[in-house]
């Protein structure tokens, strides 16, 4: 009875209890419903592979997606003053601030990085949309500026990738001060008369679609990617008119002129690999039909066109 009681019983009991699985072993893709293995995600970049719906990707995955593999760096930011206005609303904004640090191992709402996409040098500052929604705040601000004397300094490329909420209330005037620092970061990059690429991706609002997000050479947007100043709810509320549908979409930014490029994820990194060869080898003052690219001899071949059809 013993034998029965201490070893067979159990076992069949180890065999019948469910075992528990971690709370990110499965997503819902917000597109078509279906449960997704987080395994299957991570191989396809976070887009389901049944309706091609863009998910929210992590902000490391992204930067190692589009940098050449094993040769990037990440940048060491300038410490900002935490709590500047000793904020508290229903918890300490210092508290927040722990807390965000403590779930996403960050400093703040922004990573800078430095690399070689293409073989060409290039510097990228990302949003971390788990870090207080990417809001701006002095920290982010401070994290641009860096990123765009780094871009001077090295003459590369820069390359935002915003994906925020807008500005961090919590810093009240202070982060509604970053907006023309971020547009002081963009005017140094472009005053050194290099390439200032924006990559739009879900979601890019308030503040940061206000400034910087928006002030690209290039703006290539991930498809189905929010964008846009404030919503859509609050819009419809304040015109009293129903809106377009598809409003604020990639998409639809792209067909009305303010987006350049609606890219899948899967060919981000090809399409921003030969823009860099274009837009460098036109600063170097080279004939961009060296370029030993497809896309970019399509392009050059397009100008080419154009320029014959003007003059008959």
């Amino acid at each position: 009875m013993s034998w029965i009681k201490n070893f067979v019983r159990p076992k069949i009991k180890a065999l019948m209890t469910p075992k528990d699985m971690p709370d990110n072993t499965w997503q819902k893709c917000p597109g078509c419903q279906t449960m997704l293995h987080h395994q299957e995600l991570v191989k396809n970049l976070n887009v389901c592979h049944h309706c091609h719906h863009h998910l929210r990707m992590d902000v490391m995955p992204r930067i190692e997606m589009l940098f050449d593999p094993g040769h990037y760096q990440l940048i060491d930011l300038p410490k900002s003053e935490a709590d500047p206005l000793k904020f508290r609303d229903k918890k300490k904004y210092s508290d927040r601030l722990k807390d965000a640090q403590a779930k996403t191992k960050r400093k703040d709402a922004i990573v800078v990085a430095q690399g070689t996409i293409g073989g060409e040098t290039a510097v990228i500052a990302a949003f971390d949309f788990s870090f207080m929604g990417g809001s701006m705040g002095a920290a982010v601000g401070d994290g641009l500026l860096t990123a765009a004397r780094l871009a001077v300094l090295l003459k590369a490329p820069f390359i935002a990738i915003p994906s925020s909420g807008g500005a961090r209330m919590q810093e009240g005037m202070l982060s509604l001060m970053q907006m023309p620092r971020s547009v002081v970061a963009v005017e140094l990059v472009k005053e050194a008369r290099l390439p200032y690429i924006v990559i739009l991706t879900d979601p890019t609002t308030g503040g940061v679609s206000a400034s910087f997000a928006m002030l690209g050479d290039i703006h290539i947007a991930e498809p189905g990617a929010q964008i846009g100043f404030a919503g859509s709810r609050v819009i419809k509320e304040t015109i009293r008119e129903n809106l377009p549908e598809g409003f604020q979409t990639a998409e639809y930014l792209r067909d009305h002129g303010m987006v350049d490029l609606v890219v899948p994820r899967k060919e981000l990194r090809a399409q921003v690999v030969t823009l860099i060869n274009i837009l460098m080898q036109k600063k170097l003052g080279k004939p961009v039909a060296e370029i030993d690219s497809p896309a970019a001899k399509q392009t050059v071949r397009g100008k080419k066109d154009k320029k014959d059809k003007s003059k008959n």
